[in-house]
């Protein structure tokens, strides 16, 4: 994931293993991860370490991780695994051999456990049998990773409980606000789908271009009743991508207000309209270098909606470890109202 155009300085092996779960999003557990660097930017692949008993799935993870490796360009790599050694070390030795075997120069190999860690590639008696601990309080790495603003959930499920529906009051607020806006846009679709379509594009533009005003400028965050309205509106999907384009910005800052605007969108918006703002903060996340992120919200929108498009792309993209940089849109407005126009101009077959 890019940092920022200054590096973290990692200057010893306890930084390194610190600074891991601010790169993912949380502490990683029975994982390995495979830190890799190149052109100027640092990526982090997450697999779940397999049995060690299973063979195939350990040659899968290693091929899998030096696919990535090739296709992203990756020139140096780190490996940490977390977990007993009769977990990491198959699998971690197995992804050395073929990430090496393409060009990578994999500079050390760690096993981390139980708040120790070993370096996999120490023949000479340098880590100790019981291993070294290590507090990742005390490192500058993690330090200056929080003051970048980076931060790591305890675990993964904490990750997406932060991504989870609201309940209570917050939840009974937006279901009577979405019953309103479902009366408006919704309730005549059957019989006057056309002019459904057109009163929500015509509605749903303003909004979604005021709501991200709103974000660039750190306005307030939207209230119950635009909550309901965008969760209905973003079914029609001219107006979802109009949201989709104006989620680019060069300025992190900005994109990381965005998560933070559809991450908030998800937790409060009715379930059956959970998938496009599930869909919009992923591709905010990833494109911030928040890969963890992603995926919990693609795993909310899989929930809400199994099949829907946008959210099987991104899978598709974050399997392939595309880079964030190559996955922005970099549309703008007026090209994505070209683009419907000559959608809505084509002659049906």
């Amino acid at each position: 994931m890019p940092l920022s155009s200054t590096p973290i300085v990692v200057r010893t092996a306890a930084d390194a293993i610190a600074l891991v779960p601010y790169l993912l999003g949380f502490v990683p557990s029975e994982d390995l991860v495979m830190v890799g660097t190149g052109f100027q930017r640092t990526v982090a692949y997450r697999v779940d370490l397999p049995a060690a008993s299973d063979e195939d799935t350990v040659d899968a993870v290693a091929e899998h991780l030096a696919r990535l490796a090739q296709r992203n360009r990756i020139a140096r790599a780190l490996l940490v695994g977390y977990g007993p050694s009769e977990r990491v070390v198959p699998v971690a030795t197995a992804v050395t051999g073929l990430v090496s075997a393409c060009g990578v120069e994999v500079i050390d190999a760690f096993r981390v456990h139980e708040g120790r860690w070993w370096s996999l590639t120490c023949t000479g008696g340098c880590c100790p049998p019981e291993g070294r601990p290590y507090d990742p309080s005390t490192s500058a790495a993690a330090v200056d990773a929080v003051t970048r603003g980076l931060a790591a959930f305890p675990d993964r499920a904490a990750l997406a409980a932060s991504v989870a529906a609201v309940t209570g009051p917050a939840r009974q607020a937006v279901r009577q606000a979405t019953a309103v806006w479902e009366q408006r846009y919704l309730r005549a679709s059957r019989s006057a789908p056309a002019e459904t379509r057109h009163r929500m594009i015509t509605e749903g533009i303003p909004l979604v271009t005021e709501l991200a005003e709103r974000v660039r400028a750190q306005g307030p965050a939207p209230s119950d009743s635009e909550v309901a309205r965008l969760g209905v509106l973003l079914t029609c999907l001219r107006v979802r991508d109009e949201a989709w384009i104006r989620i680019d910005d060069d300025d992190r800052s900005v994109l990381l207000r965005h998560v933070d605007f559809w991450r908030d969108v998800l937790r409060r918006v009715e379930e059956p309209y959970a998938a496009a703002p599930a869909s919009l903060l992923a591709y905010a996340a990833y494109i911030s270098g928040d890969g963890a992120l992603a995926n919990v919200a693609l795993d909310r929108a899989r929930a809400a909606d199994p099949g829907y498009s946008m959210a099987a792309l991104l899978r598709d993209v974050l399997a392939a470890g595309v880079s964030p940089d190559a996955v922005r849109l970099r549309m703008t407005p007026e090209e994505l109202a070209d683009m419907y126009a000559a959608t809505d101009n084509r002659p049906a077959n």
